[in-house]
């Protein structure tokens, strides 16, 4: 028997993802250093918070569908009105995730799946809300200081905020691509850096030069895949979703994207819709 292990688009190991909260007018600084390096970022935002006399820092609707609509960005859900899951009801917590989904999606068009807990709040109510509204993923604040593949999607582990002390050590972990076991499956899997933040941080701390270094860091990386927050689930979901002959001597894909597999050594294609044969490498 042979195995296949996930790779990304274009037989990369390593992919890199951003998630900012709150649709501050930073954004735009934070998106010309993304746009620069070709880096896509996951903004998430309140629907029913965008500039006003009552929120300056925020950017009003017009500014938003200029910085984030028809972009390579991503626009993701971060609650109506920015209430903490868990000191709310379900009832209202519903409301503010469909409430929310609908009027992002009137705005920006598509379809939103994901999210960001507000405050960090989260438990197993608003899990089970996250559900039934549709939502397909969710970030919470609470930092892995890993780079594994995510398995619980609605409680979705970032490596780390971009103000952790271990960041660049941390990344220089991740781009060596450290390897350990004695065989080669115990090294196979690929690998996930996921930074989270507040752009506004930027200048309250006066730390520009932080995302700046670490944007050059992965843009500059040919063997990383650069995605938005929905771009990696969708892609993972489209490996999961593989099926396997008995003997594992093929492999059918019922996606519409191809996936990109590391069959014991040798990379092959998941062409969509198709049934791909799988060589059995030599023992």
């Amino acid at each position: 028997m042979n195995y296949s292990f996930l790779l990304f688009p274009g037989f990369k190991d390593k992919a890199v993802t951003f998630s900012y909260d709150d649709g501050v007018k930073e954004d735009l600084r934070l998106i010309e250093i993304f746009n620069k390096y070709g880096l896509k970022c996951t903004f998430n935002l309140n629907s029913e918070i965008f500039g006003d006399e009552y929120y300056s820092n925020r950017l009003t609707v017009e500014q938003a569908v200029k910085a984030y609509r028809g972009t390579p960005h991503e626009v993701a859900a971060h609650g109506a009105r920015h209430y903490s899951a868990e000191e709310v009801s379900e009832d209202v917590f519903v409301r503010e995730v469909i409430s929310c989904r609908e009027r992002l999606e009137e705005i920006f068009g598509g379809i939103i799946k994901g999210f960001a807990y507000a405050n960090g709040s989260y438990g197993d109510m608003s899990v089970r809300a996250l559900k039934a509204c549709g939502i397909k993923y969710a970030r919470t604040v609470k930092s892995s200081g890993g780079f594994s593949i995510p398995e619980n999607w609605l409680e979705l582990m970032p490596t780390c905020h971009h103000n952790d002390p271990a960041l660049f050590d941390l990344a220089d972990s991740f781009l060596r691509g450290e390897k350990s076991g004695y065989f080669w499956r115990q090294s196979a899997a690929p690998r996930l850096f996921y930074l989270w933040g507040h752009a506004y941080e930027f200048n309250n701390d006066n730390n520009w030069e932080v995302i700046e270094k670490f944007a050059r860091l992965m843009g500059e990386r040919e063997d990383v895949w650069k995605c938005t927050n929905v771009e990696l689930y969708d892609y993972v979901q489209a490996f999961m979703r593989l099926e396997y002959s008995a003997g594992h001597t093929a492999v059918y894909n019922p996606s519409c994207m191809p996936v990109y597999l590391n069959n014991e050594g040798e990379k092959t294609v998941a062409e969509p819709g198709k049934t791909t044969e799988l060589s059995v490498p030599r023992r």
